[in-house]
């Protein structure tokens, strides 16, 4: 594998989305270097940081990330996620990522990821973050959008 396909296509903004370097307390350059944040736990400000980038409520974001309200109050207040919580909210801010990629603005991405979309069997982007599978669905449809098949 080369090192460019090591790399992580927006991890500038993928770290900016989560609060920067203060909160990561890392530089993460390679795919590789994002399992280790993954593993060592993201801080919990990053949940605040995504709540602020995306406009959306802690519970909207809770919502998002299939993670309980409570849970991530509780994580607050101990400063540090798990690894299952940190992967999700690291692979919610490269969706978000990915959006604006495609649709060239924060605004216009956001919005698409709020709204109900066919492609999507009707479903916001936002609303399939919980699982895998739905991020991925997401991720493909950007994909679609990008090469221009809507269908």
């Amino acid at each position: 594998m080369t090192t460019a396909a090591a790399s992580v296509p927006g991890k500038n903004q993928i770290e900016s989305l989560l609060g920067g370097g203060r909160v990561l307390r890392a530089k993460p350059r390679t795919a590789l270097d994002w399992v280790a944040v993954i593993r060592q736990g993201i801080s919990s400000s990053a949940v605040d940081a995504l709540t602020r980038a995306l406009g959306v409520t802690q519970s909207e974001l809770a919502a998002a990330l299939g993670i309980p309200e409570r849970t991530l109050a509780r994580r607050k207040r101990e400063g540090i996620l798990s690894s299952e919580e940190s992967a999700k909210l690291v692979r919610l801010a490269r969706v978000v990522e990915r959006s604006e990629e495609v649709f060239g603005d924060m605004d216009a991405a956001l919005d698409w990821l709020k709204a109900p979309n066919a492609a999507l069997s009707g479903a916001a982007p936002l609303s399939l973050m919980d699982t895998d599978i739905g991020a991925e669905s997401v991720l493909d449809t950007l994909g679609r959008i990008e090469h221009g098949v809507f269908a």
